[in-house]
């Protein structure tokens, strides 16, 4: 396999070699099947197993409570920018968004086409380059909820601790950090999280939502768009994205037996810590984000000229390190190191940025 490039994509990105390899042993015959899983009946007993067996997985890795329904969907992410809105928006027609990049501000302007969303905070003044100080005396108390976008992709910052939100529930969007390092899920009304960053291919999305939080869903809400369709069902009231499923529950695999999110979490922090002391000690290329709201997952880095920028995005890609050009409103460069990113990846990017600084200079 050594014509596998290092693929530093923000999403889809790239997956454990060893679920790959599975995937492809039992594409033909999955079990004693006689068929892909591609080809199964959704309600067939065999696949129950592979979407029931994913669910008790997740459970499991993210320590979930019992009073909490997990299911998947489809729809991306950015579906749940309307679905939470429709679905628990339901009370005092009133939410609280804390805006630190454009996922966030997209789930704060979808909502408010259904109810009364407030920007209680905002890092775009900084082009979202930190994480706004936060307390509960700053939320609504009517607020039917509070969302959050626990790790932002394009801009690379994260929480470093659950934002309190006093007596109003919290919601958060955990695409791009989910399964890296633990979260208590207990802490939350409701999390979401896309798939195709660290849990499988694009396709499916995970909900998991306090059991108590739904079942008030508003009047025009579509039958699709309503959690308690997909609850009563188990994610099966229609076809599910039967295969990204099934890919997911391998990564799930994968990940309790690196030693569950603990351990992927110390081998995150590793691969950080390799490419943000290189950062803080270059003089060519340098972070974007306040050293204290640093991803472990997204990690945006420039230098002080274009050309510079263009030149090290190409001839890294020539040596097999892809994706690593930064979003248009950042520029430069960003590096995705989500959880099958080995730390071997990491450490020969910093190896190749050195000596592309030093015939730079």
């Amino acid at each position: 396999m050594n014509n596998r490039v290092y693929n530093f994509s923000a999403g889809p990105s790239m997956l454990p070699e060893s679920v790959l390899l599975q995937a492809q042993k039992e594409m033909l015959n999955y079990g004693d099947s006689g068929m892909s899983v591609m080809e199964m009946s959704h309600r067939s007993k065999i696949y129950e197993s592979i979407i029931y067996g994913a669910e008790d997985l997740i459970r499991e890795l993210m320590n979930i409570p019992d009073d909490y329904y997990v299911f998947f969907l489809q729809g991306g992410a950015s579906t749940q920018f309307s679905m939470i809105p429709m679905n628990l928006m339901n009370k005092n027609n009133k939410a609280d968004f804390v805006v630190t990049g454009q996922w966030a501000k997209k789930a704060y302007q979808e909502a408010s086409r259904y109810g009364a969303a407030r920007k209680v905070a905002s890092s775009e003044d900084k082009i979202f380059n930190y994480i706004p100080k936060l307390s509960a005396d700053m939320f609504d108390p009517e607020a039917d909820y509070v969302h959050i976008t626990f790790n932002n992709t394009i801009y690379g910052t994260r929480y470093k601790a659950v934002p309190d939100t006093g007596k109003v529930p919290l919601v958060a969007d955990l695409s791009s950090m989910i399964l890296s390092e633990p979260v208590d899920v207990s802490k939350f009304g409701l999390v979401y999280a896309g798939a195709q960053k660290n849990m499988g291919p694009a396709g499916v999305t995970l909900v998991v939502v306090k059991k108590d939080f739904v079942g008030n869903a508003m009047d025009f809400t579509p039958t699709m768009l309503k959690y308690e369709t997909h609850i009563k069902d188990r994610s099966m009231y229609n076809t599910p994205p039967t295969y990204a499923i099934y890919i997911c529950k391998l990564v799930f695999e994968w990940l309790k037996n690196l030693g569950g999110i603990e351990a992927m979490k110390k081998i995150n922090e590793e691969k950080a810590a390799i490419l943000y002391n290189y950062l803080d000690s270059s003089d060519m290329f340098k972070g974007t984000v306040v050293p204290e709201d640093r991803s472990l997952m997204n990690v945006p880095f420039i230098t002080d000229s274009e050309d510079l920028n263009s030149n090290f995005i190409k001839q890294a890609t020539e040596k097999g390190f892809v994706n690593l050009k930064g979003h248009r409103t950042v520029g430069g460069m960003r590096a995705s190191i989500y959880n099958a990113m080995p730390t071997e990846g990491v450490k020969a990017l910093v190896d190749f940025m050195k000596d592309f600084e030093i015939k730079n200079k």
